[in-house]
């Protein structure tokens, strides 16, 4: 909508000027050497018309962020009645918008399946080698998740409403989140060592100088148990249930330099059914929402959907059971479907807390570390839960633990 016309030169006059979409036509009577004419999209950004030794410029930012450009040529030296302003060049960047729009999707899903395979080739060795190989590297992911986490907690969304921890406190929580996997190999348990290194964390920030809050306490205790406490139960899944996987048929070829039949324990094949479901469950869930999503599932994560839900269900327990068939274990069909039900809803559990934290935070990704993905709590998220429901589900409901 035009708002404004100056003109900034020897008098002269416009019979009409309208300025339509697609089109934009000028018609003047007596052409002017510097004219200048503003308008205004009626929603955002605005524009300028300028006219100036004999040729002007459109430049129009719509608010689909496409740029219009109108070049025209007017002769000064001609004064007819009712000579129109002779367009010689239009030119519109919305398409060429859209294509560097595509490319930069296509680029960004470049970047997500490389590093996503990468990422899982890695992790799939590590599960495999087991012991102290897949407690460091689960150590060095839960240092990375925990600073992110209180990167999160300081940001301005979060802090705006509550007094964050001081960054001495968030690193030295971080650093006892990285050794919690490491004390869960070398003793079993950690529950003591939690609960010690809350006490010293609540009296490091009583003593601190100016006025402790009581929201400085409440994240900093459950960035120690989200971040730490939790992840330490895979360590438990994977590396403390050494029960042999009697009936697991792949244990029988299994090399022996590899350790043979006894490497096939029910912690490493519990493991690699709940982490294959979790990976099935956000592939069923994705594809599934894409093709069929209409009803929103909730709004902490309005792209999910209840459709994407149920596919992302399905596909879980559809992975466990036929995992469960291959590798002779859990021998009942039900404590097969049981396990993946128990492996979706944690995942989605852990998938919907994360998001409400960035939420509060205000950002999109937990942080860049991985291309293509944001930050390991982006990655990560389904699987904090899981690994502890998945090894009390092993350890208590299951008798002789599936075997």
């Amino acid at each position: 909508m035009i708002t404004s016309l100056s003109s900034m030169a020897t008098p002269s006059y416009c019979h009409a000027l309208t300025a339509t979409n697609p089109s934009k036509t000028l018609i003047s009577f007596r052409p002017s050497t510097n004219l200048t004419l503003k308008f205004f999209h009626a929603s955002k950004p605005r524009g300028f018309l300028q006219f100036n030794n004999a040729r002007f410029g459109i430049r129009y930012i719509s608010p689909k962020f496409s740029t219009q450009t109108l070049v025209a040529r007017a002769d000064a030296n001609l004064i007819g009645d009712e000579d129109p302003v002779d367009v010689i060049k239009v030119h519109s960047s919305s398409e060429t918008d859209d294509g560097s729009e595509e490319q930069k999707k296509s680029s960004q899903l470049s970047k997500r399946v490389v590093f996503g395979l990468g990422i899982g080739i890695t992790a799939g060795g590590v599960v495999l080698t087991g012991g102290w190989v897949f407690s460091v590297a689960l150590a060095a992911v839960v240092f990375a998740g925990s600073r992110e986490y209180f990167e999160l907690v300081r940001s301005r969304g979060i802090a705006s409403g509550m007094t964050p921890p001081p960054r001495y406190v968030s690193r030295a929580c971080s650093v006892i989140c990285a050794l919690m996997p490491l004390f869960t190999l070398y003793k079993g348990q950690i529950d003591v060592s939690v609960a010690s290194a809350a006490f010293v964390v609540a009296m490091a920030l009583l003593l601190q100088r100016g006025n402790p809050r009581f929201s400085q306490l409440s994240s900093t205790i459950f960035g120690l148990f989200y971040c730490g406490y939790l992840p330490s139960f895979w360590v438990k899944l994977r590396c403390c249930m050494q029960a042999p996987a009697l009936n697991t048929g792949v244990g029988a070829t299994w090399p022996i330099l590899l350790g043979g039949q006894a490497h096939w324990t029910v912690g490493l094949v519990a493991t690699l059914i709940s982490i294959s479901s979790i990976i099935a469950a956000d592939t069923f869930a994705f594809a599934g929402g894409k093709a069929f999503g209409r009803i929103p599932l909730t709004s902490i994560s309005p792209k999910k959907t209840w459709e994407g839900a149920i596919a992302g269900l399905l596909g879980c327990i559809a992975t466990s059971v036929l995992l469960s068939k291959i590798f002779s274990w859990p021998t009942s069909m039900l404590s097969a479907i049981g396990f993946g039900l128990l492996n979706f809803f944690a995942s989605l559990f852990g998938d919907l807390l994360e998001s409400m934290i960035k939420r509060d935070a205000g950002v999109k990704d937990s942080g860049s570390l991985i291309p293509g993905h944001g930050g390991i709590l982006d990655r990560t998220d389904s699987y904090i839960f899981t690994g502890a429901l998945a090894y009390a589900f092993v350890s208590n409901l299951l008798p002789l633990y599936g075997v």
